[in-house]
């Protein structure tokens, strides 16, 4: 599962998510693309799952994953009473905010990514869309 290998502080705040994705919102490495159309946290299992629906749907495509869970999100165990502290960290999670590139594929025809790209967006709990690269 996808983790930093260090970090500096171990537990964050939850923060809240503002605004539109002005960085990685465009197609830069392969064909095709999921653009994120509403903010959310994508979780390290989230992402992984749809690493292996992406792969396995599209066997001879090459994908990017454009997102990384750097955000550690901390939970308590149920039937616990209130005070003791902040919990343990329960699962690390990617932030996404609308217009994020989530993943993109190359090397496929434009039906095989769409196949593949919608087994993907099954497993998000985000909206998405697919987009295609703009030619300069």
């Amino acid at each position: 599962m996808l983790m930093p290998k260090r970090v500096k502080h171990r537990k964050m705040h939850r923060g809240r998510i503002r605004g539109i994705a002005t960085r990685g919102n465009t197609v830069e490495f392969g064909d095709f693309g999921l653009q994120s159309l509403e903010p959310g946290w994508i979780t390290a299992r989230n992402i992984e799952a749809g690493r292996i629906a992406c792969s396995r749907n599209a066997p001879e495509a090459k994908v990017w994953i454009r997102i990384f869970p750097q955000k550690s999100v901390t939970g308590r165990p149920a039937e616990t009473r209130q005070g003791k502290g902040k919990g343990d960290i329960d699962f690390w999670c990617a932030v996404v905010k609308p217009g994020t590139v989530l993943y993109e594929l190359g090397g496929v025809t434009e039906a095989v990514a769409k196949k593949a790209l919608n087994r993907v967006a099954h497993k998000l709990p985000v909206k998405v869309r697919l987009i295609k690269r703009r030619l300069l």
